[in-house]
């Protein structure tokens, strides 16, 4: 008799793969939806449905969902899934794949509690899956009201269920607390600096004034840069090359991707070298619509003497793979694995960022 497969399981990989192909939010919602209505169910009645042709009947299982769900509980891989499985894409070159398989875990990515799609759970369990050893929540601050930013009393609040959740999650792994926090008009951080201080990893990001003029946007960097309690600068020129396809915005959009966006102005070479100054990471944004920096800056700022992170700023679960973009990127530059602290242990990150405020 052939083993049944398990259905939810295939669900929510196909939704992984959909997430990380980019591909229209629509598709994803309706593999995790169908996820979540199953995963509540009892085995016996989700295959009772599935003989009976009565999955449908259930919210979130339609046509689609349910044909991959008779497959699963045949032992068969669903044909979906086959097909996802069989366009993953071309494999990294040499360079870019050892870079990828020393990274150890990823610095910002963002849950439902800001502009996330997805629980703080399924994003860690996602980053398990990929053989993480700890990812960093960088939920947004709460200026950028958009993205429902996390005010002090819910960054409060998100801390202790962090911990709580760090509880439950496999050994070896952990959840490092941090946040997103905008560069406010003036340099200064959009959070209570004691706030600031308990996180792990800081990073700092502008999200507004991105047209300023150069003198102005110099200014407001070099002050972030000096402020002890950040670590990481976030997507240093704000800009975007891509559009998705209509119909494909999802978690984290905002409607930025309906347009592109020119980089910031700002000097580079003065901005680069406060971050090696003060031993500040420059961000690799691994984003398909980002690419920031870009190849010209991320080689000034290596010979500048800078440290990275290789970052997928994911707002679901799929785009935590998105770092081989940031890989490919940064191995084009002659970035090395001995220059980007997320290829350190969860351990010397956080003494890496804690000597920061030190």
């Amino acid at each position: 008799m052939t083993t049944a497969r398990d259905p939810v399981a295939d669900l929510r990989r196909i939704a992984f793969l959909l997430e990380r192909a980019n591909e229209a939010t629509y598709r994803v919602r309706a593999f995790r939806s169908a996820a979540k209505t199953l995963s509540a169910l009892p085995a016996a009645e989700v295959a009772q449905r599935a003989a009976a042709g009565t999955l449908t009947e259930l919210t979130g299982v339609g046509d689609v969902t349910a044909r991959c769900v008779a497959e699963s509980l045949a032992g068969e891989e669903p044909v979906y899934l086959r097909r996802l499985n069989a366009t993953e894409g071309v494999d990294l070159d040499d360079a870019a794949a050892a870079l990828r398989a020393a990274l150890r875990g990823d610095c910002h990515t963002h849950s439902d509690w800001s502009d996330g799609g997805s629980p703080i759970e399924e994003m860690a369990l996602a980053a398990v899956e990929l053989g993480h050893e700890y990812v960093v929540l960088t939920d947004h601050s709460p200026s950028l009201k958009v993205a429902r930013g996390l005010t002090a009393d819910r960054l409060k609040r998100q801390l202790d269920y962090v911990a709580a959740v760090n509880e439950a999650l496999p050994a070896g792994f952990r959840i490092l607390t941090g946040i997103e926090v905008d560069i406010l008009a003036d340099g200064s951080l959009d959070q209570e600096d004691e706030l600031l201080a308990r996180l792990d990893v800081v990073v700092a990001s502008a999200h507004s004034g991105l047209r300023d003029e150069s003198a102005r946007m110099t200014r407001r960097m070099l002050r972030a840069i000096e402020n002890p309690h950040m670590d990481v600068l976030g997507h240093c020129t704000g800009r975007m090359v891509a559009n998705r396809p209509a119909g494909a915005e999802g978690p984290g959009d905002r409607g930025h991707r309906k347009r592109l966006r020119p980089p910031s102005d700002f000097d580079a070479a003065a901005v680069f070298a406060a971050c090696a100054e003060h031993g500040k990471a420059v961000e690799i944004n691994s984003r398909p619509e980002r690419q920031d920096p870009p190849k010209r800056l991320m080689r000034q700022a290596l010979e500048a003497g800078c440290v990275f992170t290789i970052s997928t700023d994911a707002h679901a679960p799929g785009q935590l793979d998105w770092q081989r973009f940031g890989c490919e990127r940064a191995a084009l530059c002659g970035v090395t694995a001995d220059r980007v602290v997320n290829t350190w242990k969860a351990d010397q990150l956080v003494d890496w960022s804690a000597s920061h405020d030190r």
